[in-house]
């Protein structure tokens, strides 16, 4: 195994006092992040999207593989497709009997097949995983933990795009095979989040839910 080479940790420490300040304003930014599924057409300049996916890319990723693909989409023919596609295997789901299980846990947060969102938003992000890459001789490189590693992606992701003053939305049609279609992604990644991205609808409305509390989800062993 060739030897790992190494650099020194460019890490800024704070003082106690700073670092509970620091992290209860990233708390309070981060509580009044919302799903949003009314959108502005309202454009959003590329380098603010390309930062925001940039900040995603620093995620950890297992061995350091970096196996996601983001591809960003403001075509508005391309978003018309993806809009009809998504629409057209909803509607094959929620006619069929598994719905119901599926739709009677969803409650009053229960949506619909139209998704008109798809086509107003500016902005439509398309998180690929690679399952397996490629090695400079064209064969398989196996990827580890593609799931986690997109996943914690994606989290930094609708992070950094409420930082930047933008809301957004995780949509996961089932199945996602057209995307690749759409996007002209190789058979080695798969679709796994469509993010929808974007300022909301000046009379955006969101539902009336609670986060869980820190007594519901935190097992301290002190």
């Amino acid at each position: 195994m060739p030897e790992l080479k190494e650099i020194p940790l460019r890490f800024r420490g704070y003082a106690e006092p700073d670092m509970s300040r620091r992290a209860a304003e990233f708390r309070e930014l981060m509580s009044k992040r919302r799903t949003v599924r009314h959108f502005s057409g309202r454009p959003v300049p590329r380098r603010l999207i390309e930062d925001c996916v940039m900040t995603a890319a620093t995620a950890p990723s297992g061995a350091n593989q970096q196996p996601w693909t983001f591809v960003c989409i403001s075509d508005a023919a391309m978003k018309t497709r993806i809009r009809q596609a998504a629409e057209e295997e909803e509607r094959e789901f929620y006619g069929s009997r598994a719905s119901q299980e599926w739709l009677d846990a969803l409650g009053p947060l229960g949506t619909d097949a139209e998704k008109p969102f798809l086509e107003t938003a500016p902005w439509l992000i398309v998180i690929f995983g690679q399952r397996y890459g490629r090695g400079p001789d064209g064969g398989k490189v196996k990827h580890y933990y593609v799931p986690e590693s997109v996943g914690i992606a994606t989290g930094l992701l609708i992070a950094g795009l409420h930082n930047a003053g933008l809301a957004s939305l995780t949509h996961t049609p089932s199945p996602m095979g057209f995307l690749n279609a759409i996007c002209g992604r190789p058979d080695n990644e798969k679709a796994m989040i469509l993010l929808v991205a974007g300022y909301p609808a000046e009379n955006a409305k969101v539902p009336d839910i609670r986060r869980k509390g820190a007594d519901e989800i935190i097992a301290w062993r002190e």
